[in-house]
């Protein structure tokens, strides 16, 4: 199931290397910058939630995820299991997203959700949750078709998600901050996560496109 079929309606669119220094992944900044393709090392995770990471070879640590597809690795990663579940809801979404070449997935924490679903309100939360069309849609806007590490995210200043609209990075690659089209600022807990096929980037708010 190609992700495309997945967005039928607005289409969506759209962690500490094995016996390195556990300092590696908690630091609060980037390492070397990464290749212009994107791809990053377990050594140049960043960012405050990155130290409740599994850590060595542990499933769930940068480096045992850096060689998943994407969805596999963060089914591992313990501050993603609400986005995961969210996956697993939309049929072929899963498949979809681990069958991409190179994509970047802005990824919200279960903090970023909880905040969501008080905002919400149970009944609308779980609504949603409930309505693949509507969830497909949404998280099909945290995918760039494109990957990027945390410093050609700032160059580059905004991306273009899957699903259609943008999102604009702000701040220092050190500490970048993603707005979404609804206004939204969240700020990257954890970034330049590597798995096989994305960089991933866990935010601290659920991000949602204009309108």
């Amino acid at each position: 199931m190609a992700l495309g079929a997945c967005s039928g309606s607005p289409a969506p669119p759209s962690s500490p290397p094995a016996g390195a220094p556990a300092a590696a992944a908690t630091s609060a900044a980037p390492g070397p910058p990464a290749a212009d393709d994107g791809v990053t090392t377990p050594a140049e995770v960043f960012g405050p939630g990155c130290a409740s990471l599994p850590q060595g070879d542990a499933p769930g640590s940068p480096a045992a995820t850096a060689g998943q597809p994407v969805v596999a690795a963060i089914a591992t990663n313990p501050q993603l299991t609400t986005l995961v579940s969210a996956i697993g809801a939309v049929p072929g979404l899963a498949d979809a997203l681990n069958a991409q070449k190179s994509i970047t997935l802005f990824a919200p924490s279960n903090a970023a959700f909880d905040q969501a679903k008080a905002t919400m309100g149970d009944q609308a939360f779980t609504r949603l949750l409930a309505d693949p069309q509507q969830l497909a849609t949404l998280l099909s806007y945290y995918v760039v078709p494109q990957r990027y590490d945390a410093a050609g995210l700032v160059a580059a200043g905004e991306t273009t998600e899957l699903a259609g609209g943008t999102v604009t990075i702000g701040g220092p690659a050190a500490a970048p901050t993603v707005t979404s089209g609804d206004g939204t600022q969240a700020a990257v807990v954890c970034g330049n996560l590597p798995t096989a096929n994305a960089t991933v980037f866990v935010v601290d708010r659920v991000l949602r496109p204009a309108g």
